[in-house]
């Protein structure tokens, strides 16, 4: 399977087999938004967790998990060391000290690196590689 839009992924349920654990409402990227961490997950009973990305396979319906215990409770920890995929949205991007376009999403691959940023170029939707792009990411982290 080839790269998958963040966005797309953050429409998916949480499952454990078939009964549905919770829904993705964030992506968090490491320090630099090269890497997927993971997700950030309400539960049914609205708590907020930490899904390790490498802790769960993304299929086309569903983002299964092997064990309901792969949900960690500390999101905070997470949230202060990450970068919110939501909170880039809408960011410039630069490649070559030129400016591209505002983030709309990524792609990211089967092991969570990020491939491609999606971004709007003054009203024409592009993609450009992540690899020499610079999101200018807020001040503040996750948190």
């Amino acid at each position: 399977m080839g790269s998958r839009s963040a966005a797309e992924m953050l429409g998916l349920p949480v499952r454990l087999h078939d009964i549905r654990l919770g829904r993705p409402v964030d992506l968090l990227l490491d320090a630099a938004g090269h890497r997927v961490l993971g997700f950030v997950v309400v539960n049914g009973d609205d708590a907020h967790r930490f899904l390790p990305f490498a802790a769960s396979q993304t299929g086309d319906h569903e983002i299964a998990v092997a064990s309901a215990l792969m949900l960690l409770d500390d999101v905070g920890f997470y949230r202060k060391r990450g970068l919110s995929f939501r909170s880039l949205v809408g960011t410039d991007i630069v490649r070559g000290g030129v400016a591209v376009g505002t983030l709309v999403d990524i792609l990211v691959g089967k092991s969570g690196e990020v491939d491609e940023l999606e971004v709007d170029a003054r009203g024409t939707s592009l993609r450009v590689p992540a690899m020499g792009s610079v999101v200018t990411p807020p001040a503040a982290t996750a948190a």
